[in-house]
């Protein structure tokens, strides 16, 4: 019985064309974006998805700080940091993560999804008759975060101010409220008003949950993110962000105020209860850390190369949703079943690697790729792919870019 009633599920998503299926492949170290596909050793592909932003995740002050802490301390953790202990590498890192968003300090978890997650259970456990109000377009973990709790909640139209402000007004100035957006929202490219929605949140006496995990790394002075960049950081309450992403190694965190931090060290059960990251992940994060701190090469890079993939693709006709202002270029295709086709004849013809999106990370009907570039990939790759991506419209009839939308995306960009 229990066989036949999953089976109708993955049977239903094969139907739809939206069943996910994995590509074995393994990067090259040295030669990201590169990578060699399972079992064919002598043909390697072009990863265009990856979220290795920065490709920080092979970069020699990495690995060697990777090495170093595993010879010296061993492979894994031991269990939580309550019971296993916490080692001093936890600390520095954390004190690195509060000095970059300018907070008081920082708490690590061991994935970016578990810190929205146990962060956001535990704030809505702890704070008595707390409403959450969080933007429609936030990430599934925040959404598991909130779902796991038993409170008032709102959610408000993508980026509408308006909307946002009528919801905060129906409440009373002295409930608690927390209001919970990304800067960087990943299947769209968009961005947040982060200053406008910090103001309006704070005129409420609502606190700011703002997920930065596609930012860090990439935007500010010291890659901070964007409300760094909008030098309204300050302002934020609590400033979630990721490891695993422009960072290159793996790990989620939390920063804020000394009280705020540890009240969710205190309660978070997902942090009290979980495994904590290896020494060797956690001196791997730091290394990372402080080099996006001190050095701007990867991130200037990384800008370059994105305006000139749009500019590729957007001679080439390729439709990047207008949405998009930031390094995430989402190709729409529209069609689940031409998505999935689409990314197996580029992986088998051209040697690129996107991994098609589709419901339930994107709505039904804006089926796409997201794609992005990093320092590492040439100026011959973007090229390459973006002739690939023409090639591959035009056999599954796919609608191109009109000129008009051509040159409107031209002046823009």
């Amino acid at each position: 019985m229990y066989q036949r009633l999953l089976s109708e599920k993955l049977n239903g998503l094969k139907a739809t064309g939206q069943y996910r299926t994995f590509v074995t492949l393994n990067r090259i170290c040295g030669q990201y974006p590169l990578a060699q596909l399972e079992g064919n050793d002598e043909r390697s592909v072009v990863v265009w998805c990856s979220n290795d932003y920065l490709g920080m995740s092979q970069h020699p002050v990495v690995r060697k700080a990777m090495h170093e802490a595993i010879d010296l301390y061993g492979a894994g953790s031991g269990g939580s940091r309550n019971i296993g202990g916490s080692h001093g590498l936890y600390d520095k890192l954390e004190r690195s993560l509060a000095d970059w968003h300018a907070k008081e300090a920082a708490l690590v978890f061991p994935t970016g999804f578990s810190s929205n997650d146990a962060s956001l259970q535990c704030l809505l456990r702890q704070i008595p008759d707390c409403v959450v109000i969080s933007d429609e377009m936030n990430h599934a973990s925040i959404i598991n975060g909130i779902r796991a709790t038993t409170g008032e909640r709102q959610v408000f139209r993508h980026n509408d101010l308006s909307h946002l402000e009528t919801l905060l007004a129906q409440y009373p100035r002295e409930r608690p409220k927390i209001v919970i957006f990304e800067s960087v929202y990943s299947m769209d490219g968009d961005v947040a008003p982060i200053a406008e929605i910090v103001a309006l949140a704070h005129r409420h006496n609502a606190l700011t949950y703002l997920d930065e995990v596609h930012a860090v790394g990439m935007y500010g002075a010291r890659g901070a993110g964007l409300a760094a960049l909008e030098g309204v950081a300050d302002q934020v309450d609590i400033i979630q962000g990721t490891m695993a992403k422009a960072i290159g190694v793996i790990g989620g965190y939390i920063a804020g105020t000394s009280w705020l931090i540890d009240a969710v060290r205190s309660f978070a059960t997902g942090f009290i209860f979980t495994t904590s990251l290896p020494p060797a992940v956690t001196a791997g994060c730091l290394a990372s850390v402080e080099h996006l701190k001190a050095h701007v090469d990867e991130r200037e890079r990384l800008h370059v190369q994105t305006r000139r993939l749009r500019q590729a693709l957007n001679a080439f006709g390729i439709p990047v949703m207008p949405c998009s202002t930031t390094h995430v270029l989402p190709v729409r295709i529209g069609d689940a079943g031409k998505c999935k086709a689409a990314a197996e004849r580029l992986l088998r013809v051209h040697g690129i690697y996107l991994q098609p999106i589709n419901f339930p990370s994107v709505a039904v009907g804006t089926e796409r790729f997201r794609v992005n570039a990093t320092p590492n990939h040439s100026d011959t790759q973007i090229d390459q792919l973006a002739e690939a991506l023409r090639e591959v419209f035009m056999h599954f009839e796919i609608p191109l870019q009109t000129p008009a939308t051509a040159t409107a995306l031209q002046e823009v960009s």
